[in-house]
C-alpha cells in the first residue's frame, strides 16, 4: 500500500497539468519537471544526459492497455510521465488484487528483480506515458554514477518497507482509517509536485480503491458520503476537495 505511507509518489490535479511532463516523447529528462522526483537530485547535467540516450519513449498507453503482464521477462523499469498506472496480482484463488497505483514521477516494474520476470501486471488507468529503462543498461550507468545507485536502492528499500505496511494497514485500520490514509497521501504527494494539496481528481474508480484497500465499493462510497457529511470532504464524483485537513488526519492517527 504505497500510497498509505506518502512516500514517492502525484496526481493529475486539475489546479497543476502543467507542472507533469506532456505525453510528448520528445521530452528529454533534462527537460522535465519531474526530473526531480524521479532522479536523485545529485546527478549532474552531464549525467542526466548520459540516462537520457538508454531511456525509451513510445508513444502514451490507452485506458485498460497494459505496460506488461505477471509472467513477462523482466527487462526494464518505467517511469511515469503523466496518467496513472495501476499493478494487480492475481491471489491464490485467482481473485484480481490491486497492488499499487503510480503516478506521475515513480517509478514501477522493480518487482521482476527476483526471478527476472513481473509478478505484477501494470496498466494503464488513464491515457498515460512511461519512460522505459532497460535494466542492464541501467546497470551499466549505475556504476559510473554511484548517487544513480544509491537512489534505485533506496526505491527498492521503500517498496519494501510500503508493502510491510500495507499488511499492517489491512489487518488493524478500520475503512475510514484506510480512506484516510489513501486519501492524506495522494495530498501530500501532490505537494510534493506544486500541486494542490486539497483539491485534485481520483484516476481510479471506486471499485479499484476498494479492492486496494481491502474494502467492497459500497463501503468506499458510504465512507465517503460520511466524510462529506461531517465537512471533512467535498466529493464531486472523482473530484475530492479537503475541506479539513486536521480533521482526516485525526481519523488516519497522521500527525
Amino acid at each position: 500500500m504505497r500510497e498509505l505511507i506518502a512516500s514517492n509518489k502525484p496526481l493529475s490535479a486539475s489546479a497543476g497539468k502543467s507542472t507533469n511532463c506532456h505525453h510528448n516523447p520528445q521530452v528529454s529528462c533534462g527537460d522535465c519537471r519531474l526530473s526531480g522526483i524521479c532522479l536523485p537530485i545529485s546527478v549532474h547535467m552531464d549525467d542526466i544526459e548520459k540516462l537520457d540516450e538508454i531511456i525509451q519513449r513510445g508513444k502514451p498507453l490507452q485506458k485498460g492497455e497494459y505496460l506488461y503482464r505477471a509472467g513477462e521477462n523482466f527487462q526494464a523499469v518505467y517511469a511515469v510521465r503523466s496518467g496513472c498506472v495501476k499493478t494487480v496480482s492475481i491471489t491464490n484463488d485467482g481473485q484480481e488484487q490491486v497492488t499499487g497505483f503510480y503516478l506521475p514521477g515513480e517509478i514501477l516494474g522493480m518487482d521482476g528483480l527476483a526471478d527476472d520476470s513481473h509478478s505484477n501486471s501494470a496498466s494503464a488507468l488513464e491515457t498515460s506515458a512511461v519512460c522505459e529503462i532497460p535494466f542492464t543498461r541501467l546497470e551499466e550507468l549505475s556504476l559510473k554514477i554511484p548517487s544513480l545507485q544509491r537512489h534505485f536502492f533506496q526505491l527498492m528499500s521503500k517498496e519494501i518497507t510500503a508493502d510491510q505496511e500495507l499488511i499492517i494497514q489491512l489487518s488493524k485500520n478500520s475503512a475510514e482509517e484506510r480512506i484516510a490514509a489513501l486519501l492524506l497521501s495522494i495530498s501530500t504527494r501532490n505537494h510534493h509536485r506544486q500541486l494542490s494539496a486539497t483539491h485534485f481528481r481520483l484516476p481510479m474508480s471506486r471499485s479499484d480503491m476498494g479492492n486496494y484497500l481491502g474494502l467492497t465499493i459500497e463501503t468506499v462510497s458510504r465512507v465517503l458520503g460520511r466524510f462529506q457529511k461531517s465537512d471533512l470532504l467535498q466529493v464531486d464524483k472523482k473530484e475530492i476537495t479537503i475541506l479539513d485537513m486536521e480533521g482526516l488526519k485525526a481519523i488516519a492517527n497522521v500527525e
